[in-house]
């Protein structure tokens, strides 16, 4: 009775766009950040993370996620300890890192992170809306403008599935 319920509720079936929820494959597994660009509204490329950034990104059949991007280039503490680190060095590696984690969405070609916990702690309890494209194994998220650096930039992060 229930399961016919379900079925009348739905309706007909008809197309819908890709949905990422628990057990749904489509993007679920790790990628590997290819390149990390923003574009200013003039044009203008920017490489904020270096040419060679390094970051991994996470999707679970759960609907969970995680990311890690860090810059090319950083330097490690003069001491190995992050909390008795000099202030200055602390303010670079924490400029030199993105890190957030939370659950997502994809419908069509919007992927939403819905984010739980973040370096940045102002990005928790916020939603990051990406649009997202799939070319075989690799996915380009697009941010809509955004203030980075004190100018409107369109970020673009390549990612490869990793295998």
């Amino acid at each position: 009775m229930l399961i016919a319920s379900v079925i009348t509720a739905l309706g007909p079936a008809r197309a819908r766009p890709l949905v990422a929820a628990p057990g749904n494959n489509a993007v679920a597994g790790t990628w590997r950040l290819l390149s990390y660009t923003s574009t200013t509204e003039k044009g203008e490329v920017r490489r904020l993370m270096g040419d060679k950034p390094t970051g991994f990104l996470t999707y679970t059949r759960e609907g969970r996620m995680a990311v890690v991007i860090t810059a090319e280039g950083r330097k490690p503490f003069s001491v190995n300890d992050r909390v008795a680190a000099p202030a200055q060095e602390r303010a670079q590696a924490f400029a030199t890192l993105v890190a957030y984690a939370g659950r997502y969405e994809l419908s069509g070609d919007t992927m939403t992170h819905h984010v739980e916990a973040a370096a940045v702690p102002n990005l928790a309890g916020t939603d990051l809306v990406r649009k997202a494209r799939f070319e075989g194994d690799r996915i380009t998220l697009r941010t809509p403008p955004q203030l980075t650096g004190g100018e409107m930039v369109v970020t673009e992060l390549v990612w490869e599935r990793m295998r």
